[in-house]
């Protein structure tokens, strides 16, 4: 009887720290899930910020009295490269939000030059650059997608006992600016 008991103790033991062990695997996967998921992110965003010199350059021919805008998307880029390299999630966000600012008076600027507008190269650029919103688009979303994932896996019981043990903190979502949930106003003037 006292070898039965001293038997099960032992294995509500093991049964512990294997359900331990096995939650402690499944934080990491799902934590490493929302780093991955992060970096497509970076990489997206790193891919426009790649793209910019070149849309700027081809806007600077035409444009060349628009020196401010200029200025401005540049020093947005270094911000957002930096920012990239830290891996600060608000920060990157902050950043990337500043840069599409720029570029959208970038192009606002591109409306008042219809040579511009049929210049091969701009078309091309501004091609690219759609598709790289998309993809910027798509990344953020997985991001938020993975971050969910992990965010309620580490509140619930009592997968939130191991993740509290181990440090495990809530990731933060891609969240929209303010500017971008106001409702734009058209102008046809």
């Amino acid at each position: 009887m006292k070898q039965t008991g001293i038997g099960i103790a032992v294995a509500i033991v093991l049964i512990g720290i294997f359900w331990f062990f096995g939650t402690k695997n499944q934080l990491v996967t799902l934590k490493e899930d929302v780093n991955l998921k992060q970096a497509q992110v970076q990489t997206a965003l790193q891919r426009r910020s790649d793209l910019i010199p070149n849309l700027v350059q081809t806007v600077k021919g035409y444009a060349t009295h628009e020196e401010a805008v200029f200025t401005e998307i540049a020093e947005a880029r270094a911000k957002l490269a930096g920012s990239i390299e830290s891996g600060d999630i608000e920060a990157i966000q902050n950043s990337s939000n500043a840069l599409d600012s720029a570029i959208g008076r970038l192009l606002f600027i591109s409306e008042d030059y219809p040579d511009l507008q049929a210049n091969e190269q701009f078309i091309a650029l501004q091609d690219e650059l759609a598709g790289t919103e998309n993809r910027i688009s798509v990344a953020r979303q997985y991001y938020n997608e993975a971050v969910s994932t992990y965010n309620v896996a580490i509140q619930k019981i009592p997968t939130s006992i191991v993740a509290s043990m181990s440090g495990y903190q809530p990731a933060k979502y891609f969240e929209a600016d303010e500017k971008s949930q106001e409702v734009p106003i058209v102008n046809f003037d």
